[in-house]
């Protein structure tokens, strides 16, 4: 019986491993928001990882628009479904952009998987508004995970084909332009060599600002 028990309770002990570690970042972006967010007014969401996360100046580099940043640091596409109500949903927001999938390849998953979730966050969202603007951003190189790299540009290839299908969907291609002679960029990037500098989120702004102007 013991044994049995054991069973039971293992999946849904594993899950909650999974999630937990997320949930106090994700009360602190609610309680921030939650005094500072007009829902009279339309919201854009930029949500993801880290290198959403450590966007600081969204709201300075876009003075015109109400920016959300949900980004909690660690995340996958999956602890994003999960947490999809408190990061997008809840602030109906007219454009979403979305920073998964760097996470998920350096801890192994399979592109095809990382898809998978990815599909289903778009779903819920369309299921809240149809009209949704939604930004796929692609898996960035970086130094540190250089290594990892033909496994990002696949991942890349199959957002990018996925975005054809939806005319609410786009791409953000941010690949290209972070690479000097074939490999990441050495000035756009702090000590770890994964994360950004201004350098780098001047990059991104860049290339991502048409999908808000």
């Amino acid at each position: 019986m013991k044994y049995l028990l054991l069973l039971l309770i293992c999946p849904f002990l594993g899950f909650s491993q999974d999630i937990s570690p997320f949930q106090e970042e994700i009360n602190a972006i609610q309680n921030k928001y939650d005094s500072i967010w007009d829902a009279s007014k339309e919201t854009i969401v930029f949500t993801g990882s880290s290198s959403i996360r450590f966007w600081k100046n969204l709201p300075e580099i876009f003075p015109n628009h109400q920016i959300v940043n949900s980004g909690f640091g660690g995340s996958q596409a999956n602890n994003l479904l999960h947490f999809i109500d408190e990061t997008i949903l809840n602030y109906n927001p007219t454009t979403v952009f979305i920073y998964e999938g760097d996470n998920d390849i350096f801890s192994g998953k399979r592109p095809k998987k990382i898809i998978a979730t990815t599909k289903e966050i778009i779903q819920k969202i369309k299921e809240k508004n149809t009209t949704t603007k939604i930004i796929l951003i692609a898996a960035k190189p970086s130094i540190s995970r250089w290594n990892l790299k033909r496994k990002y540009k696949r991942l890349n290839r199959k957002m990018k084909r996925l975005c054809k299908k939806d005319e609410f969907l786009y791409f953000g291609d941010i690949w290209d332009i972070m690479l000097h002679q074939k490999k990441p960029k050495n000035d756009i990037f702090i000590s770890d060599g994964l994360h950004m500098n201004s350098k780098g989120y001047d990059l991104w702004f860049h290339t991502l600002k048409q999908h808000i102007n």
